[in-house]
């Protein structure tokens, strides 16, 4: 396709997004600016018209993944995902062709900056409250069963004590962050909010990593499912984190995953040895 005319497909594409979401956006000033950009991009895509003497059609898949995108996952990252895009557009905008429209350059960037600094969303706010119940159910609950699997060795047995492990558990964070905000005077985030963050994070977690050990009648096989698991989990949210806060994804994810991991070894290890040292047959 004619680089002016991708432009102009591109420009097209975004207007919709970009009003679709500001239809679906209840913040009043998040509605203002996500309007604005999209009247933005219906003026780019006038101007590319003018130049090309084309009508394009929208990328209507496009339009359907990011309004997918921010339904299930928040405006955050469906906007951070559309920055991608807003920084290919300033490349192509730099090129010789491109320079009649050097203006569209300007409002390209603006736009990037504004999304960056508009956005106060309420799961982003809390992401250290989904952080404490994400890690802290990855790490002890993965220890909890990579133990249990030589120590007792049935599946059935090893998911009941790992729900009621969890589920203690999840109890427990719950108030632990309840208590920890309620003491920070500072933050102006809700103790309840915090803890309901924490604890359905957590409870979430421990359904997914204890599901093998029930569906799964060999051990071993259930333990290798729930590490699989908890390295898609620990990629997930890091993929989300990261594209959200502007962080390195390998970095992180390989932190992450090091310390889920090294846990479970250990604990695998651990039980292994109570096992054979205490000579507990179950």
């Amino acid at each position: 396709m004619d680089p002016l005319l991708r432009a102009q497909k591109n420009e097209a594409t975004e207007h919709l997004i970009y009003r679709r979401l500001a239809e679906k956006t209840a913040d009043p000033h998040n509605r203002k600016i996500l309007t604005r950009i999209a009247q933005d991009e219906a003026r780019h895509y006038q101007r590319f018209k003018k130049a090309t003497g084309q009508d394009v059609a929208p990328d209507m898949f496009r339009v359907r993944v990011y309004l997918f995108l921010a339904s299930l996952l928040g405006l955050t990252f469906a906007l951070k995902r559309m920055e991608q895009g807003e920084k290919l557009a300033l490349v192509l905008y730099r090129t010789p062709a491109f320079r009649p429209f050097s203006d569209m350059l300007r409002d390209e960037q603006r736009h990037e900056k504004e999304i960056l600094n508009m956005l106060a969303e309420e799961r982003v706010s809390y992401a250290s409250a989904i952080v404490l119940g994400l890690n802290d159910a990855l790490v002890e609950l993965s220890g909890v069963l990579g133990g249990l699997t030589f120590a007792l060795g049935q599946t059935k047995l090893i998911a009941l004590v790992g729900v009621v492990t969890g589920i203690a558990a999840a109890l427990s964070m719950g108030a632990s962050g309840y208590l920890s905000t309620r003491e920070d005077h500072d933050s102006t985030k809700s103790p309840g909010r915090s803890a309901l963050y924490t604890g359905v994070t957590y409870l979430a977690t421990v359904a997914v990593l204890v599901a093998p050990f029930l569906i799964i009648a060999e051990a071993l096989v259930a333990l290798g499912t729930m590490l699989v698991e908890m390295l898609l989990v620990i990629a997930f949210y890091t993929f989300y984190i990261t594209t959200v806060k502007d962080l390195p994804f390998w970095k992180r994810f390989g932190e992450m995953a090091l310390i889920s991991l090294g846990i479970a070894a250990i604990s695998f290890v651990i039980g292994w040895s109570v096992r054979a040292v205490f000579g507990i047959a179950v």
